[in-house]
């Protein structure tokens, strides 16, 4: 299979190329930038050089303590970080530490067709390849294994229903892919089992790096200026919202005014580009990218990038969008580290793990699809400070165990690569099982 699969991605080619155009006319990709989806743009500086690669914006975001915890340990590495997406890409830089920031270098990853992962290998020669959650792409892995370049999964994540497709219709490639990875890191016990049962060789104790991640920036000057324009308004976010749910935020707003006649709406939609949609259902509303702050309405449009931190850190109650409709649901750890009480509809099976954590501790509460439903807990968090309080200590207290994750796989990597560590080689061996 591994042969079929390179023989038709080597046949895509010229399609994957055309998908890219296609894909950057509609802003998805970086015209400018599209050389670096078929390996090219290689830059390498001197020294050992470290490949990171996370999909998106979460994950990204995800590796930054550990990119803190391998520069502290390690500081002749330098650190190419891959992402696919152009958020991703924009907010990177904004992340990094002052000590980062010269030692990180970001380039898009290379889609996975052979000639173009092996023009990058060529180009960037890292010494190890680090991969977060579920990227397991054949032909990259199968070019770094050919190479000698270790490689390393960390939360690796694998679904029920994925693991019993990979069982179903492949399971002699899931276990020849799995077993190219010297450490895996599964995300959680129940990753760990369905990893152990497609045949990974070298697992390591669980451990979830969104657990461990900073609490989002926000800018201290904007913070205090649209504190000031709130005034003492009470207010509701509903945070990286998707289509669908803005509708049903706003009816429940509109049923929560009467008894909270300042109440602040804010939508911070997933896709800022839905500004000028969300505008439409709220016509009057004030929106934040057209540099306009919080009016004596009662909606705020926060279709900007970048500000959830800032958004976070202002809200009375958040509810985490992607839950109402059947998407999945965004991070619930974000709201969880500032201190907001936190709100989740019913599909939160992208952060099923987070989400039992958050609701054994006390620390968020599910809410049903429907105005009625979402304008109840709202007025519930809003009218009862001290079980907000309450609410906002408990999602803190839960995630704060992982702090020393960053540490421990830190060391990990580095006794791979024989740099760095006291140790004499990983620890997997015997965790495995």
């Amino acid at each position: 299979m591994l042969g079929a699969w390179r023989f038709l991605a080597t046949l895509a080619a010229p399609l994957l190329r055309l998908h890219l155009r296609r894909r950057a006319a509609r802003g998805k990709e970086e015209a400018a930038r599209l050389p670096e989806r078929e390996g090219h743009g290689a830059a390498r500086p001197p020294g050992p050089l470290l490949w990171l690669h996370a999909a998106s914006v979460g994950e990204a975001r995800a590796l930054l303590p550990l990119l803190e915890a391998l520069a502290a340990r390690a500081p002749t590495l330098v650190f190419l970080v891959t992402t696919g997406t152009t958020t991703s890409a924009a907010e990177l830089p904004r992340w990094l530490s002052p000590a980062l920031r010269g030692r990180v270098i970001h380039r898009y990853a290379p889609l996975d067709v052979p000639g173009w992962v092996a023009r990058f290998l060529e180009g960037w020669r890292p010494a190890l390849a680090l991969r977060i959650e579920g990227e397991l792409w054949p032909n990259t892995l199968a070019a770094c294994a050919a190479r000698g370049v270790p490689l390393v999964l960390v939360n690796a994540r694998l679904s029920a229903r994925s693991a019993a497709r990979w069982g179903r219709f492949a399971p002699g490639l899931a276990r020849r892919l799995l077993g190219l990875f010297a450490l895996i890191v599964p995300r959680s016990a129940e990753d760990a089992a369905r990893l152990k049962a497609l045949g990974a060789p070298r697992l390591a104790p669980p451990g979830d790096l969104k657990l461990a991640a900073e609490p989002l920036p926000a800018d201290p000057g904007a913070l205090a200026a649209l504190r000031a324009a709130i005034g003492g308004r009470p207010v509701w976010l509903a945070a990286s919202t998707h289509p669908g749910e803005e509708a049903l935020v706003l009816q429940a707003a509109a049923l929560l005014r009467p008894r909270h006649p300042g109440l602040l709406a804010i939508l911070a939609p997933r896709h800022p580009e839905r500004g000028a949609e969300l505008a439409a259902l709220a016509p009057g509303a004030a929106r934040r990218s057209q540099g306009a702050p919080p009016d004596a309405g009662g909606v705020y449009i926060a279709d900007t990038m970048g500000e959830l931190g800032l958004l976070y850190r202002l809200a009375d109650v958040a509810l985490v969008g992607g839950s109402l409709v059947p998407h999945g649901g965004q991070n619930p750890l974000e709201p969880a580290r500032l201190g907001c009480p936190i709100l989740l509809g019913p599909h939160m099976e992208n952060f099923a793990e987070a989400t039992a954590l958050l609701e054994r501790a006390g620390g968020a509460r599910r809410v049903g699809a429907d105005p009625a439903a979402l304008a109840a807990a709202v007025a519930d968090v809003l009218t009862r400070p001290e079980e907000a309080a309450a609410m906002a200590a408990a999602a803190a207290a839960a995630v704060s165990p992982a702090r020393d994750l960053p540490g421990r796989l830190a060391e990990e990597v580095l006794a791979l690569l024989g740099h760095g560590s006291d140790r004499a080689g990983p620890r997997a061996e015997k965790a495995e099982g």
